[in-house]
């Protein structure tokens, strides 16, 4: 099979989405840091690039997180060379351990909350390079954590208020509220 790879721009400046024809991984895998992509022989390839501040893996994409002092002009046919490089010899990101559906814990309304985040909102931050995780639901307020071109990215405010609160106080009347935890 011909790898091919293609770029697409995230709401995040400094990330860059590096789609492939082909699944990468079910689910998603996030090393913010050099330090934590010590178990992903993929991450810890694309760290050795000085410019690389943030790795990313869902489905069929890697996305990748500049240092500020890179241009993408300079740097994106470099990465995107060495993704299909990568992917082609099938270079493992994360070590082997046992896939496992999504185990959804709490109470009946934390259930479903965690529930509408996996179907509806997941693919769509996806979409954008990110990930989100649910994390608590305490008095209405719903806390997760925003991921991959979603950490830091501007309008990541924008999508938690208007997008997911929405979404959530639609379908969970007891929601008031969605914040996102920092890193």
């Amino acid at each position: 099979m011909t790898i091919n790879v293609y770029t697409e721009q995230t709401p995040n400046p400094a990330t860059m989405k590096f789609m492939v024809n082909k699944l990468l991984i079910n689910g998603s895998e996030d090393f913010a840091t050099k330090e934590s992509a010590e178990h992903s022989p993929f991450a810890k390839e694309l760290f050795k690039f000085n410019f690389v501040s943030g790795v990313f893996f869902a489905s069929n994409f890697v996305t990748v997180t500049k240092t500020d002092d890179a241009e993408w002009a300079d740097i994106e046919a470099i990465l995107k060379e060495f993704v299909k490089g990568a992917v082609e010899s099938e270079l493992k990101i994360k070590e082997a351990t046992a896939e496992e559906a999504p185990a959804f814990e709490g109470s009946e309304t934390e259930i479903k909350i965690q529930q509408i985040l996996h179907d509806y909102v997941r693919p769509a931050v996806e979409q954008d390079g990110g990930a989100i995780t649910y994390k608590s639901f305490d008095e209405g307020v719903v806390t997760v954590e925003l991921r991959g071109s979603c950490s830091g990215c501007p309008s990541s405010t924008i999508t938690l208020k208007s997008g997911i609160q929405n979404l959530l106080q639609r379908m969970v009347p007891e929601v008031t509220e969605v914040v996102s935890e920092a890193l």
